[in-house]
């Protein structure tokens, strides 16, 4: 009897038919979860003002189509440090203060509140620092490394803290449940440099230039560059162009309880763009959706924000 007969049941691997590699192997298989055959670059800084601005859409963008990408934040090294020269003299900034208006500006028309004075007071000397601390977490807990990178844009934007100093951000890594003194001691080692480099190396090969900025990738290396803040509806789009083959569906999304327990705090602006409701609707969605005495319910800015007990 031929060897490749399909009726053959073999005494040794159990097996009717050919058996092929897989002979007397046992392996773990999910036939619902898509392939994640795209890569998606989210170049970023943490002082990219309209980063902080597109939270909101990218949050539920990644919980709703997560399952059908890898995700990779790439840092960008918006200010190495100030010189003479202007930084930016497209766009009128040639010094720490002139920042001041333009991250105003941001903050009022995408409603995620923006101090800015911290321009004025104490202004912030390089955006590199509290990058090499986002590569040493990411190398070595990158679980964290998102969350880190949300508490410094919170302290920075709404709460008008100075990101790049030490103490301020070895609060920010001891609130992550990390030792903030470590990790900050080993951001300032040439190694931590090294990976920040290695970012803007192939943030440059992306053909990247401003932030936000959103590659997508498939397996064959084309894809999609989206450049700024967009909408749900632009990434959305585009990774279905990527994926030409099937309909893309989004995931259900996890309730307010669930999602505060993740992030800890929440602006309204978030609130409303997650669930698709109105601004006047949040509090009374929060009272719906969380437990009494679970969170408070806080303004800073004229925005509001609900953040856990």
């Amino acid at each position: 009897m031929e060897k490749n007969n399909p009726m053959i049941c073999d005494m040794a691997t159990g097996i009717c038919g050919p058996a092929g590699d897989d002979a007397g192997t046992m392996e773990f298989i999910d036939l619902s979860a898509p392939k994640k055959t795209i890569d998606l670059y989210y170049v970023t800084d943490p002082i990219c003002s309209h980063c902080w601005a597109l939270e909101p859409v990218l949050r539920k963008f990644v919980h709703q189509y997560g399952h059908y990408f890898n995700m990779h934040a790439l840092m960008g090294g918006l200010l190495e440090k100030w010189g003479d020269d202007p930084v930016d003299s497209a766009n009128g900034i040639s010094g720490p203060s002139d920042v001041a208006g333009h991250w105003r500006e941001v903050g009022e028309h995408s409603r995620m509140p923006i101090d800015g004075t911290v321009w004025y007071d104490n202004p912030i000397s390089s955006s590199f620092i509290p990058s090499r601390v986002y590569k040493v977490i990411q190398g070595n807990h990158p679980e964290l490394a998102n969350t880190f990178l949300r508490r410094a844009r919170e302290e920075l934007f709404a709460f008008n803290k100075n990101i790049a100093q030490d103490d301020v951000l070895i609060d920010i890594v001891n609130q992550v449940g990390l030792d903030g003194e470590a990790i900050v001691s080993q951001s300032k080692l040439p190694e931590a440099d090294t990976k920040l480099h290695e970012d803007f190396q192939l943030v440059r090969q992306l053909g990247v230039r401003g932030f936000p900025t959103i590659v997508m990738m498939n397996e064959e290396k084309k894809g999609v560059r989206i450049v700024g803040a967009r909408t749900l509806e632009d990434y959305s789009n585009a990774l279905q162009r990527l994926l030409p083959d099937e309909t893309i569906e989004p995931e259900r999304l996890s309730g307010l309880g669930q999602l505060l327990q993740e992030e800890k705090l929440l602006f309204s602006r978030e609130i409303e763009e997650f669930y698709s409701i109105d601004k006047s609707e949040v509090e009374t969605f929060a009272q719906k959706q969380l437990p009494q005495d679970t969170y408070n319910v806080s303004e800073i800015l004229g925005e509001k924000y609900i953040h856990l007990t």
